[in-house]
């Protein structure tokens, strides 16, 4: 009962996930199920790899918001600081004809040493750091799942179609080197 109430929100979400992935799995392996042959079989077979993906791809996706939210955070903050900032300026500016300029140039200022000191200070980059790392794990994720649906449809992965396009590569670099040697050539035996 105590460890019941421990749980958080996402431990429940896993627990039901993992439930309903295991029973599609079990239903789906069955051959009567579904065709023995073809790639609905090997996507049901592969689904619960899936499914581990995506339950192990929420727990990044909540760091990444949690990162954002505070990024945004922030920025807005520093934002509503250098607004008050310039408008504790406005009514020093002069009231001329170059009234817009001097609130122009004063905003410009403020903004941009605000901005610098916040993308200067150790709380943005390490925010920002984490950000781009729950982003990349994220990625990661989306990219495995990807490549479990490819390979049960009998399609290539990003890797494989990544190698192909580096050979189609390499042969145009040889082949453009093999015309620039066949005119040099056709030009020497002409001479």
């Amino acid at each position: 009962m105590k460890n019941e109430l421990k749980k958080t929100p996402l431990d429940y979400y896993k627990h039901l996930s993992l439930f309903w992935t295991d029973l599609i799995y079990l239903m789906s392996s069955k051959p009567q199920a579904l065709s023995s042959v073809g790639p609905m079989r090997n996507f049901a077979t592969n689904s619960k790899k899936i499914a581990t993906e995506l339950i192990d791809s929420n727990e990044d996706l909540v760091e990444f918001n949690k990162r954002l939210m505070e990024y945004y955070q922030q920025l807005s903050d520093t934002w509503t600081e250098a607004q008050k900032k310039v408008n504790s300026k406005m009514p020093k500016i002069p009231n001329d004809s170059e009234q817009f300029d001097s609130y122009k140039r004063v905003w410009i200022d403020i903004f941009d040493n605000d901005f610098t000191d916040l993308f200067d200070s150790k709380k943005f980059g390490e925010n920002y750091g984490k950000l781009i790392s729950s982003e990349l794990e994220l990625s990661k994720h989306w990219e495995n799942m990807v490549n479990v649906m490819l390979q049960s449809a009998n399609l290539p992965n990003k890797k494989e179609i990544d190698e192909v396009y580096q050979e189609l590569h390499a042969l145009r670099k040889r082949i453009s080197k093999v015309e620039t040697e066949l005119r040099v050539e056709k030009k020497r035996i002409k001479k």
